[in-house]
């Protein structure tokens, strides 16, 4: 059996770091001479032991990309997902990573995908890619926000082909916008060279980092939501509050908030969902919770109140603290995005194709969300 403890050790030293994943998000890899492993659905990074990784079978990866897929969406998607599955080394039974195919791309034994605040930072916002070619040149390729799955894999291929055929090799490094970064290298030292460098050049760029010491809020109105959250059609099981800088200035007006209106990668979708909620009066906190839940036929899972700070609600402790995690992530892409002409986020159609995609709901449904 291949030695896994390096992969591991990868996976749990960005998987566990704040800065690098949040929950159930990234995943990483590592390709021997016939096989590739990949973190598999429903394993965290951060935890990750060798148990959590797919194994697969590289000549059925490469296969795939010799066949031809029914052009609806649903139908593509559950194709591809079967033969993904039929992929799997005799014996194995996990579910691999949706971004299997893209790993397989990568000549580089190790892959590590994760979502960093501030490289999204750059990553979702409108002057990103120009930031991006003149940051790293010719040493990366870029990859623009289509919809994830088979379709982001041709994307990834044709990048990763052109670039192949202009300098010879393969990228170590690719930036896929409203998503995240990806870093492949033969060992661990080479993994944590480029995802070092990569932070380092971005960090030069800031002309602001998001504000995340602790305020005091007004009792006055503590004590009035605490009123509201007890009148609520449907009482939340578990609710979190953060009341911190960042959190209140955009709580401010609706032009402060106006950066948070949109969602700016997959993963605030599933962990903390489509739209954030925004009151500025708390009076009126549970006429604006009624509309939400009319508009969008489910509950919001984020509210941001003026003079408050923001409350997120979960079925489980886990899934409220989460949602708050990926809130304050949002928060933190939308002042990095400053620095790289202001936000730029999920189209709606991009929006709704994450909400019904099958691998999301699979994957919120392991989260508990």
């Amino acid at each position: 059996m291949v030695d896994l403890d390096t992969l591991v050790s990868i996976s749990r030293r960005f998987g566990a770091d704040p800065e690098w994943v949040l929950a159930g998000g990234g995943n990483t890899s590592y390709k021997e001479a016939s096989r590739l492993h990949i973190k598999a659905s429903g394993f965290a990074l951060g935890t990750i032991s060798s148990e959590g990784f797919c194994c697969m079978e590289r000549a059925a990866l490469d296969a795939i990309w010799d066949r031809s897929y029914p052009e609806g969406t649903e139908a593509r998607e559950a194709a591809v997902l079967a033969d993904l599955m039929a992929a799997r080394s005799p014996g194995e039974t996990k579910r691999p990573s949706v971004e299997t195919l893209m790993h397989g791309l990568f000549p580089q034994a190790y892959v590590v995908h994760t979502h960093p605040a501030m490289v999204n930072g750059m990553t979702c916002a409108r002057q990103g890619e120009e930031a991006f070619r003149r940051l790293f040149g010719e040493e990366a390729i870029w990859v623009p926000f289509v919809d994830p799955g088979y379709v982001l894999a041709l994307e990834v291929k044709r990048a990763v082909e052109a670039f192949r055929m202009a300098h010879g090799c393969g990228p170590q490094l690719m930036f896929m916008q409203n998503h995240g970064l990806l870093v492949a290298a033969e060992d661990a030292a080479g993994i944590e060279r480029l995802s070092s460098m990569v932070v380092s050049r971005i960090g030069a760029e800031l002309r602001r980092r998001p504000r995340t010491e602790a305020v005091c809020v007004d009792i006055m109105s503590a004590l009035a939501l605490s009123a509201f959250l007890a009148i609520l059609p449907a009482q939340p099981a578990h609710v979190r509050l953060r009341a911190d800088a960042e959190i209140i200035m955009r709580a401010e007006s609706a032009r402060a908030f106006s950066p948070l209106v949109r969602p700016f990668s997959p993963d605030h979708i599933v962990y903390a969902g489509h739209e954030f909620l925004h009151v500025e009066d708390p009076a009126m906190v549970l006429a604006a919770w009624m509309d939400f839940e009319e508009r969008n036929g489910t509950a919001p899972r984020i509210i941001v109140i003026k003079g408050i700070g923001a409350l997120s609600f979960g079925p489980t402790a886990a899934s409220a603290e989460t949602a708050m995690h990926l809130f304050e992530d949002a928060c933190k892409v939308a002042a990095y995005s400053e620095s790289f002409g202001g936000p730029r986020h999920m189209s709606q159609d991009q929006v709704d194709f994450i909400r019904n995609w099958e691998v999301e709901k699979y994957r919120s449904s392991l989260s508990g969300t």
